[in-house]
């Protein structure tokens, strides 16, 4: 397709008086829809730990379950997630479905796997890649920042306790960043201070240090043993990491970042606030993705370590006890299903009033939402049950995919792998499996 004269770079720059500006997005960016160089593609997934609560049909509490009544397309939403009403036809409840390498694991450690589908063996601890990371891997050049990788405890953990989502192509954990402030800052802030010229300068002598530390390690490594030689090889995968980042970041020293007002993000939130905290993360994703300045993101609302993680806390924001790990422990007591399913109910608001924002923000000729995918789950059902993930999935109708279902499988003829080799596909990556996927799902295809 041969662009037109009246047609425009989505990457175009306004340039005069020794200053430049990025556009927005315009129409007459969009010649050719389905152009790399027009629309982009996105990916988003939220994780929240300990399961849900999943009582049997007949059970008295049965609209505090966190999968809906009914099937298909007759299907009818529980008390926990009606948030979800008016996006009903824009996404799709997934059950039954899981990692089956994550079967003979602890019900603590799968948060690791979430986004590898990977089998985390006792003393050896290996990963593969993530999802997000596979996509940004093949997507990430077009933005400022390749993925953005967010959790409520930020860092990384420890094996089978990540504090993140994200795994690198080697398996290693991406750290993850927690705090409002900080991540608008890397988006939207000025990094270092001081004229271009500075900047660079700073970002070159930083290339020129990682260099010698590189150069340096060959006369290292040469004199380890097997062993240390692999850690070895560990930390210079990290310099590695760094030296990208540098490289990335005088790329794009030249194009401004974005302006986006600190006011319209509540920067200044902690998690000892989870209402605003978890409202400023969301919003943080979706300004991410409405300036262009990332298309892969992830979030990690806690962590599986029960008592340890700084979410632990936060079904306190709405009256309840301060103990997310206990609360799901508690489903199976009197009262106990609704009060974990009240607090589902609450991350079922945010995450709907994210997917709303999407939805109502125009793109070309649909919306942000139509051209993102998102997924929204855990790696239990009951708490430390690694079956039946609750999952549910939005977005993405201009990629192909269609909604207003409740599907349910059986974790024996359909795997969670099956899903994510789909979402690589519509997302234009022509892998032919991810991890242990045996083929598509169809039924999420238009």
């Amino acid at each position: 397709m041969h662009k037109k004269s009246w047609q425009l770079d989505r990457r175009m720059l306004l340039r005069g008086a020794g200053a430049c500006m990025a556009l927005p997005w315009l129409e007459a960016m969009a010649w050719g829809e389905n152009t790399p160089a027009s629309l982009p593609t996105r990916f988003c997934c939220v994780y929240f730990p300990f399961g849900v609560a999943v009582p049997s049909e007949d059970h008295p509490s049965r609209q505090w379950g966190w999968f809906p009544t009914g099937e298909g397309k007759n299907f009818k939403f529980t008390n926990v997630l009606k948030p979800l009403e008016p996006l009903r036809d824009e996404v799709t409840v997934i059950g039954g479905i899981s990692h089956p390498n994550g079967w003979s694991m602890g019900g603590h450690d799968t948060g690791d796997i979430f986004l590898t589908g990977s089998l985390m063996k006792s003393g050896v601890f290996s990963n593969t890649m993530s999802l997000d990371q596979r996509i940004a891997q093949a997507n990430g050049e077009e933005t400022r920042f390749r993925s953005l990788t967010l959790s409520s405890d930020g860092g990384v953990g420890e094996p089978t306790r990540s504090c993140t989502l994200s795994f690198s192509r080697e398996g290693r954990p991406i750290p993850a960043l927690a705090s409002p402030a900080q991540i608008f800052e890397r988006l939207f802030g000025d990094d270092a201070g001081g004229s271009r010229a500075q900047q660079r300068r700073q970002l070159r002598n930083t290339s020129s240090m990682l260099d010698r530390v590189l150069e340096h390690s060959k006369d290292v490594n040469r004199s380890l043993g097997a062993d240390d030689q692999r850690k070895f090889d560990e930390y210079l995968s990290s310099v590695r990491t760094i030296e990208k980042r540098v490289e990335r970041a005088e790329a794009w020293l030249d194009i401004p970042k974005p302006e986006v007002g600190r006011d319209s993000v509540a920067v200044e939130a902690t998690q000892q606030g989870p209402k605003e905290y978890i409202k400023a993360i969301y919003d943080l994703m979706y300004l991410a993705f409405q300036t262009d300045s990332t298309r892969v993101a992830t979030y990690m609302i806690g962590q599986v370590a029960g008592a340890t993680t700084i979410a632990n806390a936060f079904p306190s924001c709405i009256g309840l006890s301060p103990n997310w790990h206990g609360l799901a422990h508690g489903a199976g007591k009197a009262g106990g299903m609704e009060k974990l399913g009240r607090f589902d109910q609450f991350l079922a608001q945010n995450h709907a009033d994210f997917l709303t924002r999407l939805q109502n923000t125009s793109e070309g000729n649909g919306t942000l939402l139509d051209r993102t995918i998102v997924l929204y789950g855990s790696s239990n059902s009951k708490t430390h049950n690694n079956h039946n993930y609750p999952l549910l999935l939005a977005g993405g109708r201009k990629l192909g995919l269609r909604h207003g279902q409740f599907l349910k499988y059986s974790e024996r003829d359909m795997r969670l792998s099956n899903l994510y080799a789909t979402v690589l596909h519509r997302l234009g990556v022509q892998d032919e499996n991810f991890s242990d996927s045996t083929g598509e799902m169809t039924d999420i295809l238009a």
